[in-house]
């Protein structure tokens, strides 16, 4: 597979490393119901978010999970792999709902 070259690609590749090496699979991600995947990317979208940063007030779980990088790029990345999360988890809440009403 070839390395990633877009900010799409990039946030996939993040996904997938969240899911295979952080264990952050569908089950888990459908706990989330209020909005913490939301809260947790907005947290990593932040300008100005490195490594030294405290945990913000508004980060969703404990603060030994806060763990930003000081590559800006990385923690848009993380971020959006948070936002996909929380947008496959909302799919499947639909999915599940439409399958009971029909």
């Amino acid at each position: 597979m070839s390395k990633p070259v877009t900010g799409a690609e990039l946030i996939s590749a993040e996904r997938m490393r969240q899911i295979n090496e952080e264990g952050w699979a569908e089950e888990h991600d459908d706990c989330h119901v209020n909005s913490e995947l939301i809260w947790a990317a907005r947290c990593y979208a932040m300008p100005g978010v490195n490594a030294d940063s405290h945990v913000p007030v508004e980060w969703p779980w404990h603060p030994a999970d806060w763990k930003p990088s000081d590559d800006s790029e990385w923690n848009l990345m993380r971020a959006g792999a948070l936002i996909a999360a929380e947008i496959d988890r909302l799919l499947r809440k639909r999915d599940r709902i439409e399958r009971r009403t029909t």
